[in-house]
């Protein structure tokens, strides 16, 4: 999962030492999100190219995904609903792809959605295993390898990603599956991920 910022980029260098090949996923949520985010994420794909290989870039319309549940969720659950449908959405996309885990730039505690609690409802979501290279890493660490890898400059680059769109003014930092599954339950959550999956746009980064 690609979203724009210092880690997830890092991430990606860090399981593609392993000798891991990657695909990216990206959502992207316009209006509230720009062409020029769009650009940056591309821009990085391009920068990880020297560790990763070529790689393709998975663009997921989440517009509709986020305006449904600010319409019909509890503000507290918007960011753990949102990300079980990022979950649900790659797991589609790597049955589609050969791909055999899911990996994330969370970072144990850095913000609301990545307590232990929360990490658990995001994950419950998916069969796939959860790859988080960053999990215990402190964010000056997280920077140093940005540094290195050259990604730090696009990276810092002002242009918000969809993790920014409908933010709780007071986030559920200790939520259980139970309570984020009742919370989404006024959705068509099989239609959601139906849809954005249908309106992929997948791009090709070469060397």
């Amino acid at each position: 999962l690609l979203s724009g910022g210092i880690d997830s980029p890092v991430s990606s260098y860090m399981i593609a030492k392993r000798g891991v090949q990657l695909e990216m996923i990206h959502f992207a949520s316009p209006p509230y999100t720009s062409e020029l985010a769009r650009e940056k994420v591309l821009r990085l794909a391009q920068e990880l190219t020297p560790w990763c290989g070529r790689l393709a870039v998975f663009i997921i319309p989440f517009t509709e995904i986020q305006e449904e549940i600010r319409r019909k969720c509890p503000e507290d659950h918007f960011t753990l609903i949102m990300r079980r449908f990022m979950m649900r959405i790659a797991e589609d996309i790597a049955a589609h792809n050969e791909c055999k885990a899911i990996v994330t730039g969370e970072n144990l505690g850095q913000v609301a959605s990545q307590t232990m609690e929360a990490m658990a409802c995001t994950q419950a979501v998916t069969h796939l295993p959860v790859l988080q290279p960053l999990i215990g890493m402190d964010k000056r660490d997280i920077v140093k390898i940005a540094r290195e890898i050259g990604t730090f400059d696009t990276s810092i680059l002002p242009y918000e990603d969809c993790c920014t769109v409908f933010t709780p003014r007071h986030p559920k930092t200790r939520p259980t599956v139970a309570e984020v599954a009742e919370a989404e339950a006024a959705l068509d959550i099989d239609a959601l991920v139906r849809e954005a999956v249908d309106g992929i746009e997948r791009i090709r980064i070469d060397l």
